[in-house]
């Protein structure tokens, strides 16, 4: 989710939240040779505040250990450690899915194509404020799998011909539903009835405040374990939605572990 998002980093010495001026459509009209243009718009605005908030990550190595067990494993500790931050980004990302002012699709639903292409026109040509591409399509990889089924729907029942249903006969579904281009996110939770929500949304829907950069820190413990370093990791950062309800739907579809 925080690579497909709009990108913005909070300044320093500039408060606590990250701070956005959204501007209402103005109406223009036409003028004739007589027309007195006596008809002033006005501007209506309002604030987007979006306050990042900190997340972490302890551990403690000892010494002992990192005598013990070999280089490869040691340096796997640092990888698992970020990991685990990226994780929870990627998380709290998903949770901007699950809050779409609208739902398509429903509880037990089989996905369709047309679930996400309805919501890429929703997207598009929003009354109030249409959205602009590039559209994205992020949904757990059972979601994906009956978009895939979808297209190969007739195999075995007439020869194959070279196209988008061989293509991804051999290769597995990957790249653009009307337009949206999907990813599949394996961390999108299934609920108790084997539902998940993943979404549709414009790239400038959502929007990701980074406050402080990621940060690293050591310190040993002579008194831990014989010696150990304790090391700290934090992240700033926060998801907030632009112009709610018209760039951003979730898509709320059965997640039925396959079995064909």
């Amino acid at each position: 989710m925080s690579q497909l998002c709009d990108k913005v980093t909070l300044s320093p010495n500039s408060g606590l939240g990250w701070d956005e001026i959204l501007l209402a459509r103005l109406t223009a009209q036409r003028v004739t040779e007589t027309t007195v243009l006596d008809n002033p718009q006005q501007y209506s605005d309002t604030k987007l505040t979006i306050t990042p908030t900190m997340v972490g990550l302890h551990t403690v190595v000892t010494d002992r250990t990192k005598a013990r067990i070999s280089k490869k494993t040691l340096a796997k500790y640092g990888m698992a450690s970020q990991s685990a931050l990226q994780l929870l980004k990627d998380q709290d990302g998903i949770t901007v899915l699950d809050g779409a002012t609208t739902s398509l699709g429903g509880a037990g639903t089989t996905l369709t194509s047309g679930i996400i292409g309805a919501a890429v026109s929703r997207i598009l040509s929003n009354a109030t404020e249409p959205g602009q591409p590039p559209i994205y399509f992020v949904g757990h990889g059972y979601q994906i799998k009956d978009i895939q089924d979808e297209l190969t729907s007739g195999i075995g029942t007439y020869n194959l011909p070279e196209g988008e249903s061989a293509r991804v006969f051999a290769e597995g579904f990957a790249g653009k539903v009307y337009s949206a281009m999907t990813y599949v996110d394996g961390n999108i939770p299934i609920d108790s009835s084997a539902d998940s929500k993943g979404g549709v949304f414009a790239k400038q829907a959502i929007v990701l405040v980074q406050g402080m950069s990621p940060k690293v820190y050591t310190q040993f413990h002579p008194e831990i374990g014989g010696g150990a370093d304790v090391i700290y990791l934090y992240d700033e950062y926060a998801y907030g939605e632009r112009s709610a309800g018209n760039w951003l739907y979730e898509i709320y579809s059965d997640t039925t572990a396959p079995t064909s």
